[in-house]
C-alpha cells in the first residue's frame, strides 16, 4: 500500500522539531531561533502496540515487528506565509505533499525562547495563513476549470465543488470545520487543498502544565472543534525519556506518573488519522503487525504480506487477538474450532489475527 505521510507544523520554537526527533529519532536542527528547519525532514516512528507485545509473549515469538508512520518536519511557518512571509511557499508546499496535520502548539512558557506561548492564539495564526493559501488556490484553480469545463463538462462537479469551497474559505473558516459533505471534500482532494487534510493537534506543555494538561487542551478544543484530536504532551521531557535506556525510561514516566509517556499516544492516534488499521500474524519464528487501509477485504491483506498471498488466495482463517490470548495459543484455537473460516469477501477488523491459505 501506498506510504501515508503526517506532515508536522507549527509557528518558530512550537517544539514541532523537537517532537519529530522524539518519534523518529531523527536529528533535525533544534534552536531558540525562527527557521531553525529549512527543510522538510522525514523519519519513520514505531506504532506501539500492547496488544502485538502479548501475542508475542504467547507465541515465545524470537522476532516482534511493529507497524510504523511517517512523520515529516516542515519549515516553520509566520503570519504572512500565504504571501510568502518568512519561509511561506517552501512551508506550503511542504504542507501540500503530506496526507494529513499534526499542528504543534506551543503552551510553555520560557523567556529565554521566543516565540507565540498562548496555544489557542497560535492555533488562530496557523489556520488563517492555512486558509488564505487555500482561497488563493481555489480562485486561481476555479478560472481555469471554468474554462475548461466549457469543452469538459465532466469537469463540472469539480467547478461546483471548487465554488463552495470559496464560499466556505472566504467566511474564514477551514475546510475540515465545514459543512461540506463528504462528496464535494472527496472531489477537492485532487487540489491538494491544506485544510482539507485530516488534523491532530499536539500541545506541547511546560512540564509544570503537565497536571493542567486537560484544562488546556480543551480550551483547544473548543476552538479547533469536536472532530479534531488533542493532545498534550511534554515534548522536551518525553525527549529526555527517549534518550534514556528502556528501563531507565520506564522509572521516569511512571515516576512523574505519565505511564509509557505520549509519544506512543500520538504515534497511534496519527496511525488511525491515516485511515491505517493492524492485523497480526503470530508464531515461534515471528509476531508482526500489518497495516492495512480501514474496510479493505481479506485478500487486500493477504497481498499487504505478499503478492502472491493476494493472487492465489483461498480463504483466511481469522480469530480477534484477545480472544486467541485467552486460549492460550494458535492450535488451541484451531482445536477447539475457534477459528473462523473466511473468503474473499470478509472485511479485516482491527486487531484481528490472521492466517492465509493460499495456492499459486
Amino acid at each position: 500500500m501506498p506510504v501515508e505521510r503526517l506532515g508536522l507544523i507549527g509557528l518558530p520554537n512550537s517544539g514541532k522539531s523537537s517532537l519529530y526527533n522524539a518519534l523518529t529519532g531523527g536529528s533535525a536542527v533544534v534552536a531558540q531561533h525562527p527557521f531553525s528547519t529549512t527543510e522538510t525532514l522525514s523519519g519513520v516512528a514505531i506504532v506501539p502496540d500492547r496488544r502485538l507485545d502479548a501475542l508475542s509473549k504467547m507465541s515465545n515469538s524470537k522476532k516482534t515487528v511493529y507497524a510504523h508512520v511517517e512523520f515529516v518536519d516542515i519549515a516553520g511557518l509566520v503570519a504572512g506565509a500565504n504571501a510568502g512571509e518568512g519561509l511561506g511557499n517552501r512551508f506550503l508546499a511542504g504542507v501540500r505533499e503530506v496526507d494529513a496535520l499534526c499542528i504543534v502548539l506551543r503552551a510553555f512558557q520560557d523567556e529565554n525562547v521566543p516565540g507565540e506561548s498562548e496555544p489557542v492564539e497560535a492555533f488562530g495564526i496557523l489556520e488563517l495563513e492555512l486558509v488564505l493559501a487555500d482561497l488563493t488556490a481555489c480562485e486561481s484553480l476555479v478560472e481555469r476549470r471554468r474554462k475548461s469545463a466549457r469543452a469538459d463538462k465532466s469537469l463540472l462537479p469539480e467547478v461546483e465543488a471548487l465554488e463552495k469551497a470559496i464560499g466556505v474559505l472566504t467566511e474564514g473558516t477551514p475546510i475540515y470545520k465545514s459543512t461540506l459533505s463528504s462528496e464535494v471534500r472527496e472531489i477537492l482532494r485532487g487540489s491538494f487543498l491544506l485544510t482539507n487534510k485530516a488534523v491532530l493537534i499536539v500541545v506541547n506543555l511546560g512540564e509544570d502544565q503537565l497536571d493542567r494538561s486537560e484544562e488546556i487542551c480543551d480550551q483547544v478544543r473548543a476552538t479547533a472543534g469536536g472532530s479534531i484530536d488533542v493532545l498534550g504532551v511534554c515534548v522536551q521531557l518525553e525527549s529526555e525519556a527517549m534518550a534514556l535506556e528502556k528501563s531507565e525510561r520506564e522509572e521516569l514516566l511512571t515516576g512523574l506518573g505519565l505511564g509509557e509517556g505520549a509519544l506512543p499516544r500520538v504515534a497511534q492516534a496519527a496511525y488511525h488519522m491515516l485511515g491505517r488499521r493492524t492485523f497480526f500474524t503470530t508464531g515461534d519464528k515471528e509476531s508482526r503487525a500489518w497495516t492495512f487501509r480501514a474496510g479493505a477485504k481479506a485478500p487486500e491483506c493477504a497481498g499487504v504480506i505478499h503478492s502472491d498471498l493476494q493472487r492465489g488466495f483461498i480463504r483466511a482463517e481469522v480469530i480477534h487477538w484477545d480472544e486467541l490470548l485467552e486460549l492460550g495459543s494458535w492450535s488451541a484455537a484451531k482445536n477447539q474450532g475457534k477459528l473462523g473460516v473466511e473468503g474473499k469477501d470478509y472485511e479485516v477488523k482491527d486487531g484481528d489475527v490472521l492466517e492465509i491459505r493460499f495456492n499459486v
